[in-house]
């Protein structure tokens, strides 16, 4: 990447150039809720993330730092001068202010480091600020980023401590006459990406369904509140039976108030269970409008 010495152009400086010291200091600043001033949050949503998104940085250690490392990776327009845009945009001047001397600094030091460094070879130099042709990636176990993605009849959401009901769903629908494909994070999704843009993309473009495998430790699930959430999202009214959910196990909470307007299936009364899983093939099986 070339950068003019005399005046950098930040538009053109990717965010990979700010380094943690920086990053940790927009923390102390945009961390806290703050009722006059805006916080990470005004920044997430200038920066796209969706509500249900931001909801789920709350439970992180800093959400600013989270926010900007997930930024970074999905936009090839975080760039430092966008940073600093938005910062302007939701009036925290304040923080452009006083951190401006080290993101130049920072910006210095990358754009001498980008200058020095010698060009690998065989390979042509990739700007992450530059926008590059469209490429799949694949994110399931089954996928071919060359050809079409691996599609699901249902993905299913459930925490850890269900994983032996959520096995026992795979021999009944996988492994039966119904011949139904399941999407169980654990044991089809590749490591390495970040687990909210995977499951977002697996809940709406990859699977015709959800579900919702319900017990008391569901309730506890960050990652069951968002998947959940998420799929309400996009079914209002639970249209097209999107997001069905099944009662595993005896609960000692209250069932969760957001899904009580669904017909769940119940695991749990032994005269009925035979029962479950056909009615649950069926229903899987039908067509959806995606």
């Amino acid at each position: 990447m070339a950068c003019v010495d005399s005046e950098v152009d930040l538009w053109v400086v990717p965010l990979v150039a700010l380094n943690m010291s920086v990053r940790k200091k927009l923390g102390l600043y945009l961390n806290p809720r703050n009722a006059v001033a805006a916080d990470w949050m005004a920044v997430a949503e200038e920066m796209g993330f969706n509500y249900l998104e931001i909801k789920n940085y709350e439970g992180t250690k800093s959400p600013t730092e989270s926010v900007l490392e997930d930024w970074q990776a999905r936009c090839t327009d975080a760039t430092v001068g966008k940073l600093l845009s938005i910062l302007e945009e939701v009036e925290r001047r304040d923080i452009v202010e006083d951190l401006r001397p080290l993101m130049d600094e920072d910006v210095r030091k990358y754009c001498e480091n980008q200058k020095n460094a010698k060009p690998p070879l065989q390979v042509p130099e990739v700007d992450s600020c530059v926008p590059r042709p469209t490429q799949r990636i694949g994110i399931t176990l089954q996928d071919d980023p060359e050809g079409a993605p691996e599609l699901f009849d249902a993905f299913i959401c459930y925490c850890q401590k269900d994983f032996d009901f959520v096995r026992e769903m795979i021999r009944e629908l996988e492994q039966t006459e119904y011949k139904l494909k399941l999407c169980v994070f654990d044991r089809d999704v590749l490591p390495g990406s970040c687990v909210w843009t995977i499951t977002s993309e697996l809940i709406e473009k990859r699977c015709k369904r959800i579900v919702v495998v319900i017990s008391d430790e569901y309730l506890d699930s960050d990652a069951c509140d968002f998947q959940t959430k998420f799929a309400l999202s996009l079914c209002p009214g639970a249209r097209d039976k999107r997001l069905i959910p099944v009662k595993c196990k005896p609960m000692t909470k209250p069932f969760p108030s957001i899904l009580r307007h669904l017909n769940i299936g119940d695991y749990t009364r032994p005269y009925t269970r035979a029962w479950l899983w056909v009615r649950l093939a069926r229903t899987l099986s039908q067509p959806t409008f995606m």
